[in-house]
């Protein structure tokens, strides 16, 4: 089975082409057995829908895919750590596992700015693995903003 670091290349491969499209490069993969469900990346600007973040976008295709909008045993696999409404689908979807790169110390609802997943109230609270390929996700998405204050 591939590692955590395969998947998460997959997903920083969704945030460079997030990146190309002029949206904020954040890239997602959701991973059942070693077999990928589905991919996404951030596209709310082209597509005029604020929740069109990299993890919902793959949320909503791998539910398609199993037709189910639970999706157990699965991991998802995130550039940047997920915000409030990320996590809250996460959540709802019953992804069993995420693993993310990077923290995002102005808006993560996993370990920065909020807990959600650790506070005891959720009736479902995945596994949660952070800073993996940390340095490339950061960059990416660093890179990013540097280049919108050029």
């Amino acid at each position: 089975m591939a590692s955590d670091e395969y998947y998460m290349n997959v997903a920083l491969d969704e945030a460079r082409a997030a990146g190309d499209e002029g949206e904020v490069p954040v890239g997602a993969v959701i991973v059942r057995d070693g077999v990928i469900l589905s991919r996404g990346h951030n596209c709310p600007v082209s597509t005029c829908d604020p929740s069109a973040h990299a993890e919902i976008v793959a949320i909503r295709r791998a539910a398609v895919k199993e037709k189910n909008y639970r999706l157990p045993g699965t991991t998802l696999y995130v550039t940047i750590e997920p915000c409030i409404m990320c996590a809250g689908a996460l959540m709802h979807a019953r992804v069993e596992r995420v693993v993310f790169g990077a923290l995002d110390p102005k808006g993560g609802a996993v370990r920065s700015v909020y807990t959600l997943f650790d506070d005891g109230k959720a009736n479902h609270r995945p596994l949660i693995m952070q800073g993996v390929l940390e340095s490339e996700c950061r960059e990416i998405i660093g890179g990013f903003f540097r280049q919108k204050r050029i």
